[in-house]
């Protein structure tokens, strides 16, 4: 039924949908119901240690003999100066002591590169079918290394100018990540909270820049945004929020009732919580932080300042310091095992194909 199965034939899946890796909230067990169901499951991986992604990897290989994706980061060693921590530092006190906190870390944490050698090695090593990378793509070596054992490369892309750099990298598709996306944006320098360029006019301009497969990604949550991508030249979609509510999903409790109730105004985009860019349930914290517009630690170091707000004021139950990651079209989602939601999915779209395919007399 697809128009385009240049994804399909590259990933070996039958539906060209991916659901997005999300890290914390993509379960081995969602990821494995998503590529049993046709599609392409995901895990982020940016954090886990060896043995944690050794394990996640062996109950996928158990759980399904499809493809599946394991997802990286990459970004430079974080060099957070001593004059923007101390500035941070002040800048978050106040909040330390609504909360009874005492004072903020002094010190940040030593935190290596997103990707570096070592990585490299372990994936390589578990060989996962695909690889997918955040922030950018790695070095020209590790990139031959990951084709010469055969591993499927995708990376995101928030720009033409970034969607040309992977191409011209190694990358096998690209990810046209719009600004409606849920988490972290993908791009490849830290950007303006304010900059994004929307999913319907990101694609066809990447899909008239490069010559692979485009994933769409940002604010597709069922059908129409599914069709919608392929109309606009993608040869397939990548699905974060929607599979949020998913029974698999490792979505916890307060952030399914925040995305039940969502609407398409509750989020906002802001470095707050981690030192990049990400689109999150709207909070007087993020907000009141991006009015101040103090320098902030380099990602991920920043996180090791707000984890303390957020964990804290779980008992209050306010949700003011909430990091709760998603995109703009979470009121659309269906809470339903993924596999029924895959299926949802796809016959949606086939519906929306076949109306349009439709002449005027027969519709």
């Amino acid at each position: 039924m697809w128009p385009n199965r240049r994804l399909c034939d590259l990933l070996k899946i039958e539906h060209p949908i991916i659901q997005a890796p999300m890290a914390g909230s993509a379960t081995p067990e969602l990821a494995a119901a998503v590529s049993n169901a046709g599609g392409l499951g995901s895990l982020g991986c940016a954090s886990m240690l060896p043995d944690a992604l050794r394990h996640v990897v062996r109950q996928l290989r158990s759980w399904t003999e499809y493809p599946f994706n394991l997802n990286f980061f990459v970004y430079p060693q974080p060099s957070t100066t001593d004059a923007v921590l101390a500035q941070a530092i002040d800048r978050l006190r106040p909040y330390y002591e609504e909360l009874s906190l005492g004072a903020p870390p002094a010190r940040l944490p030593p935190i290596g590169p997103g990707f570096d050698d070592a990585k490299l090695d372990l994936v390589l090593e578990v060989h996962p079918p695909v690889v997918s990378f955040h922030f950018g793509i790695p070095d020209p070596v590790a990139i031959a290394r990951l084709k010469q054992a055969g591993i499927v490369i995708l990376s995101s892309a928030t720009t033409v100018a970034e969607a040309r750099r992977l191409a011209d990298s190694g990358a096998d598709a690209v990810i046209a990540q719009g600004w409606e996306a849920g988490g972290h944006r993908g791009s490849h320098v830290p950007t303006d909270q304010g900059d994004g360029v929307g999913t319907m006019a990101l694609v066809p301009q990447i899909v008239d820049a490069i010559d692979l497969p485009v994933i769409a990604a940002g604010g597709i949550a069922d059908g129409r945004g599914i069709a919608a991508a392929f109309a606009l030249g993608a040869s397939g979609v990548q699905i974060g929020t929607g599979f949020l509510s998913c029974d698999e999903a490792g979505t916890d409790a307060a952030r399914r009732a925040v995305i039940r109730a969502a609407t398409d105004m509750d989020t906002m985009v802001s470095n707050a919580f981690s030192g990049r860019a990400a689109r999150m349930k709207r909070t007087r914290y993020a907000l009141e932080m991006e009015k101040s517009r103090t320098r902030l630690p380099d990602f991920p170091q920043m996180v090791a300042l707000s984890t303390p707000l957020s964990d804290a004021e779980r008992a209050t139950g306010r949700g003011d310091f909430a990091f709760h990651l998603y995109g703009q079209a979470a009121a659309l989602n269906r809470e339903l095992p993924a596999e029924q939601l895959m299926r949802t999915l796809v016959a949606e779209t086939k519906g929306i194909f076949g109306a349009l395919s439709a002449s005027p007399g027969e519709g």
